[in-house]
């Protein structure tokens, strides 16, 4: 498709593409976090807010330029998670500027908007750091611009544009020496690229190929330190829909079946004989699912929920069991146990989330809006998720206050901080003087083989990550790498210690961890079942 101006429609489709590219790198790009964690987000997070974009886009039938980028703009600022979604939304704003006033758009227009966006997206983040999605959207920028001197038609200007973008994201290691030693190029920067070049090949009218395609990791442009292939890790859809049924038919493959459905959707349930099977999944298209079982044989028992209508009504619930308070709080959290606890501890609203499943600015909002006060603590729980909680401010009438707690141990201390006889601002500063006594170990196995900071980690070892920022040991028992964890992390001036255990852990399991910290280091320990995903232990140090 090469012409000289585009419309609206072409600036979505072009965008659509970019996003199913996108959707199928994902995984890879989940992958390549600093720390080798199983839960990588980026992503994830990246598909989630650019499909919040996209439907925005859909919905409005004017086809200028102008208003269909306003549309594109709104949807990613709401449905942004984390901080490379809140970046793209970044994006979209400035390219909305940009393009603002326009009714179709050339290549030159194009370049403009990605100049707006690069300064949009910088003036988004407090501090800036090179070597980042920012270096790549900025070098990306400046190839376009200048790619105008040359050619204004809008397929080459955006040619220029990727090209520079894939040479930035190899060359962010030589820039970020965290990626350096870790081995592995920027995760938001990789997302990037291969967004704009899905909408690349929308251009060149090849977007019919991505479904036969997956998009390629870029290489650094510098030797890295060694590592073993990656392990993608599955792309997981907080909400959609979660469709059930039971499948009756004559030689039913449910191994087949299960391989076929993880195409599909997540949270993939798969249980039956030859004869009959039952299936669960959580898919943003159940029409597809149920077209593909329907040609195996019979369908009955089918039921399809909303995920979304699920969250609101999850949210209802608390806020119709809670009382007008002069001073509400939201605060983010995941795992039963967790749940639990913070529920017991007051009044308290919870937005199901945290790694892997960082909730979007307009759950946030949905959160915010319910509670049942015009004064409001946000409390994220998670540094990836504080950036999307801070956009909520300028969206509510409220007053909103975000306590940058960056993990649950530390929500929890800021939860248990509250006082009653307290202004907004006085219990806000009372909570961050509290989080910052409050330390978080975090207790994972290695995905993949790195080094950081000298510290060579084999796949599939135990390594114990510190308030989300130094990986203080690795081992491969748990109870080892929480002992050197503790001790390098100061356990001896600690009043107390908790050991939140995950769900994949056994109680009797944790109470030995437990008593074996208490042999050691001769120090009050509690211990608690947090439920957790991904991480056995979650270890606070008060």
């Amino acid at each position: 498709m090469k012409t000289d101006l585009a419309d609206g429609q072409t600036l979505k489709e072009m965008f659509a593409s970019g996003t199913a590219w996108l959707e199928k790198s994902a995984p890879d790009i989940n992958a390549i976090n600093v720390f080798p964690v199983p839960d990588g987000d980026t992503g994830t997070n990246m598909v989630l807010t650019m499909q919040f974009a996209l439907e925005e886009a859909k919905i409005n039938s004017d086809n200028q330029v102008s208003s269909v980028a306003k549309s594109l703009a709104h949807g990613a600022l709401m449905g942004a998670r984390g901080n490379s979604g809140v970046i793209l939304s970044q994006f979209f704003r400035g390219l909305a500027k940009g393009l603002g006033g326009k009714t179709h758009f050339d290549g030159g227009d194009f370049a403009r908007a990605l100049a707006e966006s690069s300064q949009m997206a910088y003036k988004g983040i407090v501090n800036p750091v090179e070597g980042t999605i920012l270096t790549v959207l900025k070098d990306a920028s400046k190839a376009a611009q200048g790619a105008v001197k040359n050619d204004a038609a809008l397929v080459s200007v955006l040619e220029a544009a990727v090209k520079s973008a894939e040479d930035s994201v190899a060359r962010t290691p030589s820039l970020l020496p965290v990626l350096r030693d870790a081995g592995v190029v920027d995760a938001g920067g990789q997302g990037l690229y291969v967004l704009l070049d899905g909408a690349l090949q929308f251009l060149r009218g090849e977007s019919h190929k991505i479904q036969y395609r997956r998009p390629r990791l870029v290489v650094a442009a510098t030797e890295l330190v060694p590592r073993l292939a990656q392990r993608p890790s599955q792309l997981e859809t907080p909400h959609g829909y979660c469709t059930n049924f039971v499948l009756e038919g004559k030689n039913l493959n449910s191994g087949k079946i299960e391989k076929d459905l993880k195409k599909k959707g997540q949270s993939l349930i798969v249980t039956g004989d030859d004869t009959l099977v039952r299936v669960h999944i959580h898919g943003l298209e159940p029409g597809e699912i149920l077209k593909y079982a329907t040609k195996l044989g019979k369908l009955h028992e089918i039921t399809i929920n909303n995920m979304d209508d699920q969250y609101a009504e999850f949210i209802k619930m608390q806020r119709e069991r809670m009382p007008q308070v002069d001073i509400a709080m939201v605060t983010v959290a995941t795992g039963a146990g967790f749940f639990e606890l913070l529920n017991s501890l007051g009044d308290i609203i919870i937005v199901p989330g945290g790694q892997t499943m960082n909730p979007s600015v307009r759950e946030l909002l949905q959160a915010v809006e319910s509670a049942p006060s015009d004064n409001v603590i946000i409390l994220p729980n998670n540094k990836n998720i504080a950036s999307a909680a801070s956009k909520v401010q300028s969206l509510t009438s409220k007053k909103v206050k975000v306590v940058p707690t960056r993990n649950i141990p530390q929500g929890i201390a800021a939860f248990l901080a509250f006082g009653y006889d307290m202004n907004l601002e006085k219990n806000a500063r009372a909570m961050e003087k509290v989080i910052s006594k409050v330390q978080a170990i975090e207790v994972t196995r290695a995905v993949r083989e790195t080094c950081l900071k000298g510290l060579e980690i084999r796949k599939g070892q135990f390594i114990a990550i510190l308030n989300d920022e130094d990986v203080l040991a690795r081992a491969d028992k748990a109870g080892d790498v929480i002992l050197e964890a503790l001790g390098k992390a100061g356990v001896e001036k600690a009043g107390i210690v908790t050991v939140y255990y995950g769900a994949e852990i056994k109680g009797a399991e944790a109470q030995g961890i437990a008593q074996e910290i208490r042999d050691r280091y001769h120090t009050e320990v509690e211990v608690i079942y947090g439920g957790q995903p991904h991480y056995d232990y979650i270890i606070s140090l008060e």
